[in-house]
């Protein structure tokens, strides 16, 4: 049976590795191992050691805190909508799209979705 933060830690590694645009085959060059494990730790099915969260961690660019981020809150306390939201594919493309665009225009973008937000409440 899955720990609870095992899969946390799983979706986070997914989260960011998607964010960043890499494979699974990719990761698991860099941190030499095969693709399967790293399936396995995406899933919660395998836990990750330490040292090889610390190779995660510095393969993708982010400390290793930013997998245990959202632990310290409990699922009814309103984070559990944003975790739902940042395992929704179609969501995390969005945020990657929307990182993929000019710094300038960027802004504009999300005074743009503000406004909409606010008409639409």
């Amino acid at each position: 049976m899955k720990h609870p933060v095992d899969a946390h830690v799983g979706k986070r590694i997914r989260h960011r590795r998607w964010m960043i645009g890499m494979t699974q085959q990719q990761l698991a060059d860099q941190v030499g191992i095969k693709f399967q494990q790293i399936q396995k730790y995406e899933t919660g099915m395998n836990r990750v050691s330490a040292s090889r969260l610390w190779d995660i961690a510095e393969a993708m660019g982010v400390s290793i805190g930013f997998f245990f981020e959202g632990l310290e809150s409990a699922p009814s306390s309103g984070r559990a909508a944003e975790a739902d939201m940042m395992g929704d594919k179609e969501a995390l493309e969005l945020v990657r799209t929307y990182y993929s665009i000019p710094e300038a225009q960027r802004r504009r973008l999300f005074d743009l979705a503000r406004v909409l937000s606010e008409a639409a409440a």
